[in-house]
């Protein structure tokens, strides 16, 4: 019975891994990417304006997004 449970938990933990890498990464449709740049573009690292300008999405996702596609870490 010990068996059972102790592969429950590990079911369990994987279960929690894999929600949160999905959860981490941000899914954008085609005409959010195009209306971010352009305004990107415009107002700079602004990023509540540029949420702003895009229902139901926050600074902070925008920022991630556009750091995760657009800044290279390698120097």
């Amino acid at each position: 019975m010990d068996d059972i449970e102790v592969s429950s938990k590990n079911v369990s933990a994987d279960s929690i891994d894999k929600k949160s890498s999905k959860a981490s990464k941000i899914e954008f449709s085609e005409d959010e990417e195009i209306l971010i740049t352009m305004v990107y573009n415009l107002v700079g690292e602004r990023w509540s304006l540029i949420a702003g300008r895009i229902p139901g999405r926050t600074a902070e996702e925008i920022e991630k997004y556009w750091n995760s596609r657009y800044t290279s870490t390698s120097e």
